[in-house]
Parts: structure tokens; sequence; C-alpha cells
């Protein structure tokens, strides 16, 4: 069962910067999920909401910005302010930056297109990937579904995975639709008769946001791919993460 790191070891770091995606690979991670949008001259950035209050010094929505703009807010010391120099992340320097110190990890890229469309928003992220030469170790997420069939129209070699909440019965009907691979999904889902069937199945199933030890042989069990959690050393055995 692999580990993930969401939006890097954001549980000792501040969520989806560099510091963060560093200390994962350091970790020994096997993946790192991170989120991203598009800013107003449509450079795809790392961050989890549309807008950047909560984890920078800015106010306002991401795709109001351009590129050049955003990059000065600082993105860390919101979390503690020794991390005052990290700033948002353009998509592309972080790919580069996994292809070239930890080119076995994988990269769960999740679109953020459920609020805003970011029209092109699929090419630019596909574009990204193919600059840095990383279409094997890529996964595309998103909550918009129709967003993972164009990705499969337009790559049909990049994996993609359904991302969704609860227990719905018919997710196997909605990955075969999209020609999806995956399913990301809380662990109820995991557990249920529903995501048995999908294990069952050949669906990759990938557990959010998982930070305490105590279901991983359950999920082991129920045929989990992976986790995906804040703390990737807790079940890496690097060190004790009090929680």
């Amino acid at each position: 069962m692999e580990i993930f790191a969401h939006r890097g070891c954001s549980g000792e770091h501040p969520e989806n910067t560099m510091a963060a995606f560093r200390a994962a690979c350091a970790a020994g991670a096997d993946g790192i999920e991170l989120d991203v949008q598009l800013t107003k001259d449509g450079e795809a950035v790392v961050i989890h909401d549309e807008r950047i209050d909560r984890t920078t010094n800015g106010i306002g929505f991401v795709k109001d910005f351009r590129y050049k703009q955003l990059k000065l807010f600082d993105a860390g010391s919101w979390f503690n302010r020794r991390f005052s120099r990290e700033t948002i992340p353009a998509l592309r320097d972080v790919l580069d930056y996994i292809k070239s110190e930890r080119p076995d990890m994988k990269v769960n890229i999740e679109l953020k297109n459920d609020v805003f469309p970011y029209e092109g928003l699929e090419e630019n992220v596909l574009q990204c990937i193919e600059r840095s030469g990383m279409e094997k170790s890529v996964i595309l997420s998103s909550f918009q579904f129709s967003s993972m069939g164009k990705i499969r129209d337009f790559a049909p070699d990049v994996e993609t995975a359904l991302l969704f909440q609860g227990i719905p019965s018919n997710m196997m009907e909605e990955a075969k639709r999209v020609r999806a691979s995956a399913l990301h999904c809380e662990s109820a889902y995991a557990a249920s008769p529903a995501g048995k069937r999908a294990a069952e199945a050949g669906y990759a199933l990938r557990v959010y946001t998982v930070n305490q030890t105590d279901q991983l042989e359950a999920f082991k069990k129920a045929g989990v791919s992976a986790i995906i959690t804040d703390y990737p050393d807790l079940f890496l055995g690097n060190k004790s993460v009090p929680l």
C-alpha cells in the first residue's frame, strides 16, 4: 500500500509549498498530492483554495492575479514564521523538482475546477506534464468528472481518477463513462461493499485524508492501493508524529 503526502508533508510544513514537497521526498513517500488552479495569465499554480487569503498574506482569487504578482506573496508564515520565504509554486517547477530529485515518485495532481471552470486547465496541465516528461508518473484527479473524460481524450496514457465524498453506489459506472482507472475516496467508501466491488473490479482505491494508523489493516484487507496523509513519516516509520 503506497503512502502519498497530502499537499506535501502538510502536517509539519505549509501545504502545497516547495518546503512541503522537499520534505515528502526526503521522507521517502511513494507520491505527493497537490492542487492546481490557473492564474489570470494562464499559469498552472499549486494552491488548494480558490482564494489566497488562508495560506498567504494576500487577499483575493487566484484567477485575478498574474503569476508574477502571486509569487510576491508569503505562503509560509501563516504556518510558521520560519517558512516566510515560501511562495506559491508553479506546477512546472514542482514537476521539474520531482523529476530531478525523485523520478520514481508519483504525483497526484488535483484539478481544482469544481468552483471555477478554468477554461483550458486540462490542456495547460498536460503541457506541463509533457514538458517535464512525467507522463508515466502522474495521476490526474478531480471532483469534476467530465474534466477527467477530457483528459482521457487528450492524453489516453495518463492515469485519471475520480475524486468524491461519501458512499455513492454508481462510481464504477461513472468511472467507465469517463474511462478513469482509479477512485480517490474517503475511508467509509473503501470499507463499504461498493468499495470492495470497485477494488475487486480492478480500480485503484486511494483513500484521503488518513492521519491515524488504526485502520491500516482494514485498508489492506479492502484492497486499498494507497493512503493520502498529512503525516507520511507516521506511516513510513521514520518518527512518531503527535496527532
